[in-house]
């Protein structure tokens, strides 16, 4: 037998094997059956509202590239919720140290609240759109 019918026969033989091997691995045996794990996509917008009762002082719109009002006063204790509605995605985030908890998932539609447990000055921005700024005054 000549050197490349000799190669040809041990490819073929080769491909019989993993052909018998994947065949096998098809069968209907419930127990050897392989399983697969579908993974949900990830929401493209993401909504959170409060699990308890609280004292709502404000909602911000965020539609028009712009936070309204910009600019507010509410009490120690209130919550503030912005509103998501625009045609791009939007988030809050806190500027400064002071307001390091303020972090919104970056939202399409639906509503985001965050409670204000200490006086101050809270200024945020959009991440996404730097120029989308505000600032919530805390009594």
């Amino acid at each position: 037998m000549s050197m490349v019918r000799h190669r040809a026969a041990r490819v073929a033989a080769g491909f019989t094997v993993v052909a018998a091997l994947l065949v096998a691995g098809c069968s209907g045996d419930a127990d050897n059956a392989a399983t697969t794990t579908t993974r949900k996509p990830r929401p493209v917008s993401t909504t959170t509202t409060p699990s308890v009762q609280v004292d709502a002082a404000l909602t911000v719109e965020v539609s028009d590239m712009k936070y309204s009002p910009a600019q507010a006063t509410v009490k120690v204790g209130q919550t503030v919720t912005w509103k998501f509605s625009d045609k791009a995605p939007h988030n809050v985030q806190g500027i400064g140290d002071k307001a390091m908890g303020i972090n919104s998932p970056i939202i399409d539609k639906g509503e985001w609240s965050y409670t204000f447990t200490q006086p101050g000055t809270y200024r945020y921005l959009c991440s996404l759109h730097p120029d989308m700024r505000g600032q919530i005054t805390v009594e």
